[in-house]
C-alpha cells in the first residue's frame, strides 16, 4: 500500500546513491581513483630490491611505527610492502603504514597503502575497518579544505546541503540547493536533488507531487541523460495510474542506463497494467536478470507469463518468488510489496 506521507513510498537505493551522486562526489571519486592508479603505477616502477633480509627490515620498521616513530618508519614501510611476500607480514606493514600516513597527514602514502591492502586482503575485517576510518577521515579533511579555500562556492554549498539532507533538515537543505541555482542555474543534478528532497519531506502539502515533478522536468531540460529523474517521473505517473506516461518515462530511463533494474521493473508493471503482456515480458526478464534476488521482479514476471499464456514459466517464477519471500522472512529482511495487478 502506498505511504501517503511519502508520495513514492520507499525509493530504490539506486535513486539515493547511484543516480543521485553529486557532481562534487563524482569528481572526488574520479580524482581518488586516478590518484590510486597513479600511485600503484609509480610505486611498481620505482620499486628496487631491498638489501639484506627484506622480511627482517619490514619487521624492524613495523616495530618502529608501532612505537610511535612514524616519521622514521614510513619511508621504509612504503618500500617494504612492495617487496615482501609473507602475506601476514605484508598485512601488518600495510596497517601500520596507513596509521602512520594518516598520523602525519600524508594523503598520498595513505592511499598507496590502502590500495595494496584492499586489493590483497579484500575481505579482511581489520583491513576493511581501517579503510572505512581512513576514507572517512580523508573525506573530512578534504571537505574542510574546500570550506577554507572556497567557502562561498557552489561546491561548498552543495556539500553543506548534502549534510543537511542526510540529517533530515529538509528546509535547510532546500535553501542551500536554491542558493546554488542562483549561482549556477544550469548546474546538473540540483533540480533533481530538490525534487527528491520534496518527496522525502514528512507531512508535505497536497501540492508536493506537482512541485517535485516540475523539478524533475527542469532537471531533464538541463541534463536529458538523468535516468533517475526519468525514473521518478515514471513512478509518479504509475502511482497516479497514468500508465502510458509512466511507460514512456521508464523506457527512457532504461535507454539511458541499461543496468537500471528498477526502471525495467517499473516499465514491465506499467505494461501489465495496460494488459500489454507481450511487451511486459522482455522488460521484466531484464529486471529479473539485473535483480535476481528481488521478489517483486519475479512476481511480476510470473504474472506477465501467466496472463500471456506461458503458464509453465509463470509457475516457475511464482515458485522463485515464494522462495525469496520465505528466505527474507526467515532472515528478518523486509519483503517488497508485489505490484499486484
Amino acid at each position: 500500500m502506498r505511504d501517503r506521507r511519502h508520495p513514492l513510498g520507499s525509493l530504490p537505493l539506486f535513486i539515493y546513491h547511484h543516480s543521485c551522486m553529486s557532481r562534487l562526489q563524482r569528481l572526488l571519486l574520479a580524482a581518488l581513483l586516478m590518484v590510486i592508479a597513479g600511485l600503484d603505477s609509480a610505486g611498481q616502477s620505482a620499486s628496487k630490491p631491498l638489501s639484506g633480509d627484506a622480511s627482517a627490515t619490514a619487521r624492524k620498521f613495523a616495530a618502529l611505527a608501532e612505537s610511535g616513530h612514524c616519521s622514521e618508519a614510513l619511508p621504509s614501510l612504503r618500500t617494504s610492502i612492495r617487496q615482501i611476500s609473507d602475506k601476514e607480514l605484508k598485512r601488518k606493514v600495510g596497517l601500520d603504514g596507513v596509521h602512520c600516513a594518516m598520523t602525519l597527514n600524508q594523503v598520498g602514502s595513505a592511499l598507496e597503502f590502502l590500495q595494496i591492502l584492499t586489493r590483497e586482503f579484500p575481505h579482511d575485517p581489520d583491513v576493511l575497518y581501517v579503510a572505512i576510518h581512513a576514507y572517512s577521515d580523508l573525506s573530512t579533511l578534504t571537505s574542510q579544505e574546500l570550506a577554507r579555500r572556497a567557502p562561498s562556492s557552489y561546491q561548498a554549498r552543495e556539500l553543506l546541503a548534502e549534510s543537511f539532507e542526510a540529517q533530515g533538515k529538509w528546509d535547510e537543505a532546500e535553501k542551500e540547493y536554491r542558493g546554488i541555482l542562483k549561482q549556477a542555474p544550469n548546474l546538473p543534478g540540483i533540480h533533481f536533488r530538490i525534487g527528491r528532497l520534496l518527496l522525502s519531506k514528512p507531512n508535505a502539502g497536497p501540492s508536493i507531487e506537482n512541485d517535485a515533478k516540475q523539478e524533475f522536468e527542469k532537471e531533464l531540460q538541463i541534463d536529458p541523460a538523468n535516468a533517475g529523474a526519468e525514473y521518478v517521473l515514471g513512478e509518479l505517473a504509475r502511482q497516479n495510474q497514468q500508465w502510458d506516461d509512466a511507460a514512456k518515462h521508464f523506457s527512457r530511463a532504461t535507454k539511458i542506463d541499461s543496468q537500471f533494474g528498477a526502471a525495467f521493473l517499473g516499465l514491465g508493471v506499467s505494461f501489465i497494467s495496460e494488459k500489454r503482456y507481450s511487451d511486459a515480458i522482455p522488460a521484466l526478464e531484464t529486471a529479473v536478470k539485473l535483480e535476481p534476488r528481488n521478489p517483486d521482479a519475479h512476481y511480476n514476471l510470473a504474472t506477465a507469463y501467466t496472463r500471456g499464456g506461458r503458464k509453465q514459466e509463470g509457475e516457475k517464477e511464482f515458485a522463485i518468488h515464494g522462495e525469496l519471500v520465505g528466505n527474507q522472512a526467515d532472515s528478518g529482511t523486509q519483503t517488497p510489496t508485489p505490484q499486484q495487478q
